[in-house]
């Protein structure tokens, strides 16, 4: 029996539910999508980076392999063309040359492809591909794949706010643990840094307090 499209919306629902406000696995979603299109598909963050995928029977292309699976990451030359893509470019069939090598042959002249921008609070944040070989997707299936690319466009937004977020905690926590700190201390601090080669490194207190004309105490509480 066919699944309608309530039927297949429920199912990626129940994806979203199992997460219990745990970020969503981008690979679990490709998986899914996958199964319910029939379909390869592809996730990519803005840069290129693979985030998740998932092959049809579990196969595609060498080239694919090479530069997808494994690399977990799409040619630029090709993202920089998916970025041009602004809304969805849908059951379009491939040219006979490789997208990712110009100079091979595409051993599948009759996959359908359908690119959909992942855009999230004005930003494009990624792209999801799907394909297959021999039909179209219908417009159900589209409609299921746009669905998709929402929730993972405000997954990518929600990560990048969590990562804003905890950016500004730790600016706080330096903010007020150097307001705790004395005239004298903020001296040494400076001292310090300049003494450090890059973000670490190893410093004597002694050789530090003798040269600059502070205290060891203030050094060590420094």
């Amino acid at each position: 029996m066919t699944e309608t499209l309530l039927q297949k919306t429920r199912r990626l629902n129940k994806t979203l539910q199992r997460t219990g406000g745990k970020p969503v696995s981008f690979q679990e979603l490709s998986e899914i999508l996958s199964d319910i299109l029939d379909a390869n598909v592809y996730i990519a963050s803005r840069k290129g980076r693979v985030l998740g995928y998932a092959l049809s029977n579990g196969n595609d292309c060498d080239v694919i392999q090479a530069e997808i699976v494994k690399e977990k990451r799409f040619p630029k030359e090709y993202n920089d063309e998916l970025l041009k893509i602004s809304e969805t470019k849908e059951n379009f069939q491939e040219i006979t040359e490789c997208v990712f090598d110009h100079e091979t042959e595409c051993p599948y002249p009759d996959k359908i492809v359908t690119i959909i921008p992942i855009n999230s609070g004005g930003e494009r944040l990624g792209t999801l591909v799907i394909a297959r070989y021999g039909r179209d997707f219908t417009e159900d299936e589209l409609v299921l794949a746009e669905y998709s690319a929402t929730i993972v466009g405000m997954e990518i937004l929600r990560s990048k706010n969590e990562e804003i977020e905890e950016e500004s905690r730790k600016k706080a926590v330096v903010q007020m643990a150097i307001g705790t700190l004395s005239y004298s201390e903020l001296e040494a601090m400076e001292h310090i840094f300049k003494e450090l080669d890059g973000d670490e490194g190893l410093i004597v207190a002694s050789k530090v307090a003798d040269r600059v004309g502070i205290t060891r105490s203030v050094i060590v509480n420094a």
